[in-house]
C-alpha cells in the first residue's frame, strides 16, 4: 500500500491505453486524521480478476494539491 503525502507534476514521454478496472473508496480515521483510502481491482484480463490490485491512502495534504489539480487543468 502506498500512502501519498505529496503529488509532482511528470511529463509522460509516451501514453499507453488503460483497461478498465473497478474502483473503491473508504474514509480512514487514524491517530484523529482522516485518509482517502482508493482501492483498485484485476480488470477481466488479469490472471485474477476482481482481486484486488492496488490501495493507495491520501493525506489531507495531498488530497488539496489533488484538488488544485484538478480544477487548475478542467478534469
Amino acid at each position: 500500500m502506498a500512502l501519498i503525502k505529496d503529488i509532482q507534476p511528470l511529463t509522460l514521454k509516451t501514453s499507453a491505453k488503460h483497461s478498465d478496472a473497478e474502483c473503491t473508496f473508504f474514509v480512514i480515521n487514524e491517530g484523529g486524521r482522516k485518509l482517502l483510502q482508493l482501492d483498485t481491482y484485476g480488470s477481466s484480463v488479469r490472471q485474477i480478476p476482481g482481486k484486488k490490485s492496488q490501495s493507495i491512502r491520501f493525506t489531507p495534504e495531498a488530497l488539496l494539491v489533488l484538488k488544485q489539480i484538478i480544477q487548475n487543468n478542467g478534469l
